[in-house]
């Protein structure tokens, strides 16, 4: 068997891994899944009458704001559970389990994409009942099946880029418990961007940075694809920040293994 292949096999059995401890856990996934749930109906149900107000769209109000605040806490939902991949994370290379792996024939890389793969899997499962609740309340896209194949993809891209840099901070936290707090910023990042509100609606340096961080080109082109706003160029921006992410995340979390 090739080295290809004896990788792609043990990083199975490493995702297979991961998602059985996800299943030991049932918490974990419901708070993960039911978070992001509870935030659409409170910014929807209690913001969104005034808020949508200014978006147009389907009547205004509510109605509008669903289609509106709906790809920004996808990107916050993701944030969030990159906390717990973290954790995880710091826990195996804290309580000697990476050890142990060390010692056994298997491909080292495994270790992290049995990581990365379950909680990937984990976060698209909960980004599915999102957009079924959201479905529920009033959202109503116009996107053909490429627009939202297209969306899907995009959301998959930020996840795994997400993923990776968790991955990558609970490596390099010395507890769990540190690890827990490394990722948080993330999810400060769509209230600082174009999630919740238009970003012209800022004050100017505060509208500056809006608009040049990672998770606004991202929520603008699912906006642009289930929605048919425009996108311009934030599509290309989008997919070069996830690619740019997940691969530096990679490269420094391959890093810290390696010396660990």
């Amino acid at each position: 068997m090739s080295t290809a292949a004896l990788a792609l096999r043990d990083s199975a059995t490493m995702t297979r891994r991961q998602l059985k401890r996800i299943a030991r856990y049932p918490a974990m996934t419901v708070q993960l899944i039911i978070t992001p749930v509870i935030l659409l109906l409170l910014f929807v149900y209690v913001l969104g009458g005034t808020l949508g107000n200014g978006l147009g769209g389907a009547g205004g109000g509510r109605d509008a704001y669903v289609d509106y605040v709906l790809p920004g806490i996808l990107l916050m939902a993701a944030a969030t559970a990159a906390t717990g991949t973290a954790v995880m994370v710091a826990t195996d290379m804290t309580e000697g389990i990476i050890a142990r792996f060390r010692t056994m024939r298997i491909s080292r890389a495994s270790v992290l994409t049995g990581h990365v793969a379950g909680s990937v899997v984990q976060q698209l499962l909960g980004a599915a009942v999102l957009v079924g609740v959201a479905f529920a309340i009033g959202f109503r896209p116009n996107a053909t099946a490429a627009e939202w194949a297209a969306a899907a993809g995009l959301l998959t891209l930020f996840v795994l880029a997400v993923t990776w840099l968790a991955v990558a901070l609970g490596m390099k936290s010395p507890t769990p418990e540190a690890a827990s707090n490394a990722p948080m910023p993330l999810v400060l990042l769509p209230f600082l961007g174009s999630g919740f509100v238009p970003t012209d609606s800022m004050p100017a340096a505060i509208r500056w940075f809006a608009d040049y961080q990672p998770f606004t080109p991202v929520m603008e082109t699912l906006r642009g694809l289930l929605l048919g706003t425009p996108i311009g160029d934030s599509a290309a921006i989008a997919a070069g920040w996830c690619t740019a992410i997940a691969l530096a995340s990679f490269l420094w979390a391959r890093s810290t293994f390696t010396k660990a």
